[in-house]
């Protein structure tokens, strides 16, 4: 059986794409996907920049800057984001393959179908907050459908905001996907899976803490 990567029946059909997924004999497409969903984070976050979106450091630093100064910094936070859509696809489409494929022996082009679809839904995440960046003037780690409003009101502290920021509705959701999909595609324990998935996510919410707080002084540092 051949099996054609779709991303709509991994999250609409899912008992029937892990039946498809175990039983299948060769993966079709699975390069060409992840190039898409490549080309499509490289749109949103181009675009996020192009709107201004997590500039504000860069805005802070044009009163000290002649306009063609100012435009070439500008022209480097487009180029940096789209970079970091790039890491951000690489990062998340296969490292937790790789850690998952070591603790599962699950097929490691199998858990990259999977992380295509936690990819997918991180960039609708993003999607969904640019108009609150826009429209409302929040933060990611403000966004409403996270915890970081609840640290906000509980500490003064940015690196806690930033990681309860990092734990959204969304967050919650991949979780209970990728345990779903992989508990379908082996025999491990459920526990061992929530703990592997659980424990994973966590290093990733205090890996984007940190880099956020770094993010600001790195940004500080280029225009000081």
């Amino acid at each position: 059986m051949n099996y054609d990567v779709n991303i709509f029946k991994l999250l609409f059909r899912m008992e029937d794409s892990i039946f498809r997924i175990n039983e299948t004999e060769k993966i079709q497409n699975l390069w060409k996907s992840s190039l898409y969903i490549l080309l499509a984070a490289i749109a949103v976050y181009v675009w996020m920049a192009y709107l201004g979106i997590g500039s504000g450091l860069v805005s802070e630093g044009a009163i000290r800057l002649a306009p063609a100064q100012y435009t070439v910094h500008k022209f480097w936070f487009v180029i940096g984001r789209l970079l970091y859509a790039i890491l951000f696809w690489g990062f998340t489409l296969f490292v937790p393959a790789v850690l998952f494929n070591m603790v599962t022996e699950i097929p490691f082009q199998k858990l990259v179908i999977i992380q295509q679809l936690v990819f997918a839904m991180l960039i609708v995440e993003r999607l969904i907050w640019i108009p609150l960046a826009i429209y409302a003037g929040l933060d990611w780690y403000s966004s409403p459908m996270s915890f970081g409003i609840i640290a906000a009101y509980l500490t003064s502290r940015s690196w806690i905001i930033y990681f309860f920021g990092a734990i959204s509705i969304f967050q919650i959701w991949i979780i209970f996907l990728q345990v779903r999909y992989i508990h379908g595609l082996c025999q491990m324990p459920k526990r061992g899976i929530w703990a592997s998935v659980i424990f994973l996510h966590v290093f990733e919410w205090g890996f984007a803490a940190l880099f956020s707080s770094m993010d600001s002084y790195m940004i500080g540092g280029w225009f000081g």
